[in-house]
């Protein structure tokens, strides 16, 4: 026997559908609400703890940088600033310390970066191919990041030492008058620069390592097969695959090269340390930032380095960014 429905007027739910009470529908409405939350508040929930700790310890620290930097503060008396505009920047632009430890850092950064970059290019080409003690090699590369920077200055001042140092007892095994490595300015940046190659090199090998591992196998076997020798597959299959690695590697030995500090600073055992030599022979910027501030108690000249750092890396990222921009317009 067939049951009978009627039609229920449009808005009104059909007979025998069993009502809603008031708790099941604000129930309802409050899973919705969290349900919406939950999907387009869950990737903020996630990323917050970055941007919060960013916040405390970057963000906040980089703005009071550039606010101590527009005042005449001392370390002693922090509470108590001076107002004084731009002065500070127009000192420290006609200060002669100032262009001395920019022209020390770029010219260390230049002959620590560039030997470190390529030696650990060398090294990672060696590493990927099949070799024993693979696995060694490559834990071994990364023990002198590992080793932390007084240790590795320590070690390195000694073996530079003028009198009884490694390095000169060799030198005058082959008759050759002994180095001054610490008073003179090249060989002072020298060896400085041998402690951040020694520290470094391992660990840009390893970051090119996993690039090159990542680059598909059978673009070297196309190469092979079209007559290509290991060099050429290394300067036309390797290097093109890495790219962007290498400029990684670039960009982050740029920014380590500009806060360049423990090493010149242990290397100089003592109060020329601060100074980077009695004549401030290897004094960089992160050396005269810390002798305005801990040394002349001048907070406000220090943060006006500081700054000056930061503007130097801003600098250097847009000339490259137009040079990248004038290249894929004339190609």
């Amino acid at each position: 026997m067939a049951t009978s429905t009627t039609n229920a007027p449009a808005g009104e739910e059909p007979p025998g559908t069993p009502r809603k009470t008031g708790g099941e529908k604000t129930a309802r409405r409050r899973s919705a609400l969290l349900h919406r939350l939950d999907i387009k508040g869950a990737p903020f929930a996630f990323i917050a703890p970055f941007f919060i700790i960013f916040a405390a310890f970057s963000f906040y620290p980089l703005v009071y940088t550039s606010w101590i930097s527009l005042h005449d503060v001392e370390l002693a008396t922090l509470d108590v600033m001076e107002w004084v505009a731009l002065d500070n920047y127009v000192e420290l632009w006609g200060d002669s310390r100032f262009w001395n430890a920019l022209q020390n850092t770029i010219t260390i950064g230049v002959i620590s970066t560039v030997p470190q970059l390529m030696m650990a290019l060398g090294m990672a080409h060696l590493l990927n191919y099949r070799m024993r003690a693979s696995l060694f090699f490559r834990v071994a590369s990364l023990v002198p990041y590992a080793t932390s920077v007084a240790a590795a200055a320590l070690v390195f001042t000694m073996i530079f030492e003028r009198d009884f140092g490694m390095i000169n007892w060799a030198l005058g095994s082959v008759g050759i008058d002994p180095v001054n490595w610490e008073a003179d300015k090249w060989p002072a940046q020298a060896a400085i620069s041998t402690i951040v190659i020694w520290r470094w090199t391992g660990y840009n090998a390893l970051l090119y390592l996993a690039a090159m591992q990542a680059i598909p196998a059978d673009r070297y076997e196309a190469a092979s097969l079209d007559g290509a020798s290991r060099w050429q597959q290394f300067t036309h299959v390797t290097i093109p695959g890495i790219r962007s690695t290498i400029v990684f590697t670039i960009v982050l030995s740029t920014i380590g090269a500009t806060q360049l500090f423990g090493e010149p600073l242990i290397f100089g055992q003592g109060p020329n340390g601060i100074t980077g030599g009695a004549d401030n022979q290897y004094q960089t910027l992160g050396l005269l930032l810390y002798e305005e501030g801990w040394k002349n108690y001048q907070m406000g000249r220090s943060a006006t380095v500081a700054w000056a750092m930061f503007m130097l890396l801003v600098l250097a990222f847009v000339v490259q960014r137009l040079i990248k921009r004038l290249r894929s317009r004339t190609s």
